[in-house]
Parts: structure tokens; C-alpha cells; sequence
């Protein structure tokens, strides 16, 4: 070396300290080296390190096997067992580190590994084969795969940043995060070592083996507690067949707890059924479930004969029971049916029936339908109501029902003339969607309108009795049978008594009358006495 290269050096050295002093940055000092040397040719301007060599810069150590440290640019190489410290807290290791002094940059690479808290404080541990560290921002980032654990979730993905002042981690591309009770798959998540919550910002799949999936692309997600906010029409699936789908989804797991936000749909495909609001909740353990807000339940389990059923608020649960198996032991198993409640507004659309009340209860383990407060049922020209009324389900369609109390059954004839039964209890029987005949006992009285057979009318009929039975073919009274005590008068169409063609029960409730699937959401007031309506669309 000569003399004019180290003066060179020296005076470039000089340079380099006012300018570091000028721009407020500090110098890297060598700590320690079992020797020194300098080869100028192959590494110019570098001083040759090694043995337990040790840099230090403002609150950071670095160790290393050997390295080549470039004073007059405040910069290093280090290699071998390279050991990075700040403070008490942040530990690197790697087979090689490069470190800018000036922008307080340190690049490790080759098995690294970036540690994040107290060694007896269960720290955040960063492994990568490439890793930046930013002293000034304190951020960590790499870009060629790594991997984040902690005391409770291990994350990998091809890129990721992470902040040791806020331990919060952005991770992008093939993301993973391994839970011991779930997997969460995402392209872009955002995660907080300290407080274990995912922030939601792509496409993201939750998943509990053998119990539930969850798909959403944005919202929270608490790994800690399992509580979680999902957004912009998240979707829950369990391998029960349920699905839950909403704007919004507050999600409790751990608790097995839901609510559902804006046009929700809770989806039970083992059951056939499908339950709708803008606003629901869910309770997983003993699957309970309701709906209000434009609440509407569509049971499919029979495509011949869909039901539509809406109002103010529904409720969904499954029930255990015993059921008795024909085996050679005559033993009981435990079987669950589902049990359906609607309160407030209750209107009913079937093809082969409609029906209207303030309450109704659905049995799934006898597929029976209670209705209760002013039910009424319709079927073809049919209307029939009473106290309470209980449809019976058979292989998907409606077999019969029976109304007890105040039982009243009309059939419109024409827009003039309806033929009426009365009494204490009436039953409908069906088939293929059409009533057939109908029994009506208590006090039974009729007002009927028989027709010759071209189909002029012969006069109006009232009877009273025990008992009535009557048969219809194609919507017309083919016959009527009574018992043996019964009195009854014939009036000619001429002589019919003003006001007497309408027993005291009478009302025609046609304009309350659901007439397809959506008009299950017309809102009506119906007046039994004055049998005026007030119709409102929602």
C-alpha cells in the first residue's frame, strides 16, 4: 500500500465523517476481530475480518464469524454464525448479513431467522431465506417465501412484512395460517402477534376439520377466542349440510353463535329448507335459528308442492326423539326432526294449499302444521277456518285438515252464491291439491245451492245436523250425506228469504288470500266483522 492510497483513504474517511455528522447519522464501530488485514485488489477499501467478530451500532450488535467492513461507507459484510442484537427484544440469526450504517439497513440471508421478544416471554420467531430489516421503521420484510410463529398460529406465504413496534404482520401470496383448531387460506392478511386478530382484505377460507368452512373477503377473524366480523356476503358451512350466508356475520365459534346482517339465507339442504330476513341469529349447538325483518322460510323438500311461508319473525330448531325401529331386538334410537315457528302476519303459499294466521307451529316429525289465531285455508274455490287448524303432511303433500272451533267451510259457486257448512269440527280431505270431501260435525249447518245438470239452480238447500258429509268432484258438490236426525228446507230461487243465504258465520276472506310465492309479503288487515281489508305492499 502507498503512501498516497492512505492518504487517499484517510482523507476519504474524513469526508465521510463530516458528512454523517452533517445528515445526523452515526458511525459503525468495530468491537472486536481476532485479526485484521486489507487486501486492496480483490476487496478494495474493505478491512478483513475475523474471529469473533463483533460490530456495534447505536443499540444493535452484530456478531459474526468474519466479515469485511467498509468504515468510510458505514457499511458491512459479515459471514458465518452471523447473530444480530437490539436491545433485549429483537435477535437475528443468518449465515450472512449486510448492513448499511447510513440508512440503518441490514439484509440477512441464508437461513434466517428474526426473534421478537423476551426468550422466557414466548416470543414471535421469523424464518426466511432472505430477510430486510429496516432499523429506522423497525420492519422486517421478505419476498422469496417465510414463515411467522407464535404462541398460537404458524404463518407462511410468499411475502411478508412485519413491524416489531406495532407486531403487526402483512402477509401476501400463498398465505397459510395454521391454527391446532383450523387452517385459514388466504392471497393478502394482515395479523397482530399481540392481539392474535387477522385482519380479512382477499378472498380468505377458514377451515375446521369436520366441522366448518368458512369463505369470505373481507372482516376480522380473533384466533384467539374464535370470535370473528365477516363481511360483503360471507358464507359459513358446516358439514351437517347448513349454510349461512349474509352482508354481514358476527361469528362466535368457540360458543357456536351467529349474527346475521342484511339479506341473510341459513340453508339446510339435510332438511330440505331455506330460511331468509335481513336480520337473523344462529346457535349451532342445538341448531336453533330465527329470522325477522322480511322473514321467509321456503321448505323444498318436496319440488312437486315448494312451501313459501313469511312472517314477522321465524324460527327454526331441531328436536330429539325416541323412534321406535322395527328390529329383532325392538330397540329405540335417538332421531331429531325439525320444529318450525312463525309469529305475527303469518301467510302460507303452497300449490296445493295457502293458509293465513297469527301463529303457526310446523312438526317436522309428523310434517303437521298448526295454525293458531284466525287461521284460515284455501284450496281451489275452498275456504276454510276456525279456532285452530292442524294440516296434515303426507309424502310431501297436503292429506287433510281439521279445524275444531267455530268451524266454518265455503265454496264459491259464483260470485253471487256460496255453498256454506258450519259447526264445531270440520275435516278436509285432499288429492293431487283438490278437496274431495269434507266432514263437519257439531251442530252442522249447510246452505247449499243444488243445479240440475245444465247446471241451472234449482234453489238453496239449508240443512242442520250432527253430522254432514260431502263429496266434491272438480270443485262441485257431487252429494251430501247426513245423519238419520237432520231437518232441512228447500227454497225456490224466487223465495229466498232477504239475507238468508249466508249463515251468521259467513265471511269470504278471497283479497287475503296468498296467491303465489311472492305475494306471501303482502301486508293485509283483515276485518272479520265488517270483512274489509287494508292491503300493504311491503
Amino acid at each position: 500500500m502507498t503512501g498516497r492510497t492512505i492518504y487517499i483513504n484517510v482523507w476519504t474517511l474524513v469526508l465521510s465523517l463530516f458528512t454523517l455528522a452533517a445528515e445526523g447519522q452515526t458511525m459503525v464501530y468495530l468491537e472486536r476481530s481476532e485479526s485484521l488485514s486489507f487486501d486492496q485488489e480483490r476487496i478494495p477499501d474493505a478491512q478483513i475480518l475475523r474471529g469473533n467478530v463483533v460490530f456495534r451500532h447505536d443499540n444493535a450488535l452484530m456478531y459474526c464469524d468474519s466479515a469485511y467492513f467498509y468504515e468510510y461507507t458505514n457499511s458491512l459484510d459479515a459471514f458465518g454464525h452471523v447473530r444480530f442484537v437490539q436491545g433485549d427484544t429483537l435477535r437475528g440469526y443468518g449465515d450472512k448479513l449486510f448492513y448499511d450504517g447510513n440508512t440503518k439497513l441490514a439484509r440477512m440471508r441464508r437461513n434466517v431467522r428474526l426473534v421478537h421478544g423476551r426468550e422466557n416471554e414466548n416470543p414471535t420467531i421469523l424464518t426466511t431465506d432472505s430477510l430486510n430489516y429496516n432499523r429506522q421503521s423497525n420492519i422486517a420484510y421478505y419476498y422469496t417465501g417465510g414463515t411467522i410463529q407464535d404462541t398460537l398460529n404458524t404463518l407462511t406465504s410468499i411475502r411478508g412484512t412485519y413491524s416489531a413496534n406495532t407486531k403487526q404482520a402483512v402477509f401476501s401470496k400463498q398465505v397459510v395460517l395454521v391454527n391446532k383448531k383450523f387452517t385459514l387460506r388466504s392471497d393478502t392478511l394482515l395479523y397482530n402477534t399481540k392481539n392474535k386478530i387477522t385482519d380479512i382484505v382477499s378472498p380468505t377460507e377458514i377451515v375446521y376439520e369436520k366441522e366448518t368452512n368458512i369463505h369470505t373477503s373481507r372482516g376480522w377473524y380473533n384466533t384467539n377466542n374464535e370470535q370473528s366480523m365477516l363481511l360483503d356476503r360471507s358464507i359459513i358451512k358446516h358439514t351437517d349440510g347448513q349454510t349461512i350466508t349474509g352482508d354481514t356475520i358476527y361469528y362466535d365459534k368457540r360458543i357456536g353463535f351467529g349474527q346475521i346482517f342484511g339479506q341473510m339465507e341459513m340453508c339446510d339442504s339435510t332438511q330440505h329448507a331455506t330460511l331468509y330476513g335481513n336480520y337473523g341469529e344462529i346457535w349451532e349447538t342445538d341448531s336453533r335459528g330465527y329470522a325477522t325483518d322480511s322473514a321467509l322460510m321456503i321448505d323444498w323438500s318436496d319440488s312437486a308442492h315448494i312451501a313459501y311461508i313469511h312472517a314477522d319473525t321465524l324460527f327454526t330448531e331441531e328436536l330429539h326423539y325416541l323412534d321406535s325401529v322395527r328390529m329383532a331386538d325392538s330397540t329405540q334410537i335417538d332421531s331429531t326432526y325439525r320444529r318450525v315457528r312463525a309469529h305475527h302476519g303469518v301467510r302460507v303459499y303452497r300449490n296445493d294449499m295457502q293458509m293465513v294466521c297469527d301463529s303457526l307451529v310446523y312438526l317436522g316429525n309428523d310434517s303437521t302444521i298448526h295454525l293458531y289465531t284466525n287461521p284460515i285455508c284455501w284450496s281451489e274455490n275452498q275456504q276454510i277456518s276456525a279456532d285452530s287448524i292442524v294440516v296434515y303432511i303426507v309424502n310431501g303433500t297436503v292429506n287433510h285438515a281439521i279445524g275444531t272451533g267455530n268451524a266454518l267451510c265455503v265454496m264459491e259457486d259464483s260470485i253471487d252464491y256460496y255453498n256454506q257448512m258450519s259447526g264445531k269440527e270440520i275435516t278436509a280431505y285432499l288429492h293431487e291439491g283438490e278437496v274431495y270431501m269434507v266432514d263437519m260435525s257439531g251442530n252442522a249447518l249447510t246452505i247449499y245451492f243444488p243445479k240440475e245438470e245444465d247446471g241451472e239452480y234449482i234453489g238453496m238447500n239449508t240443512t242442520e245436523s250432527s253430522y254432514i258429509r260431502v263429496f266434491i268432484t272438480e270443485q262441485e258438490i257431487e252429494r251430501i250425506r247426513f245423519t238419520k236426525e237432520t231437518t232441512g228446507i228447500l227454497y225456490p230461487m224466487d223465495q229466498i228469504p232477504d239475507a238468508g243465504n249466508r249463515l251468521s258465520q259467513f265471511f269470504w276472506a278471497y283479497p287475503v288470500r296468498p296467491i303465489n310465492a311472492e305475494d306471501v309479503f303482502r301486508r293485509v288487515q283483515w276485518n272479520k266483522t265488517t270483512q274489509e281489508t287494508t292491503i300493504e305492499t311491503n
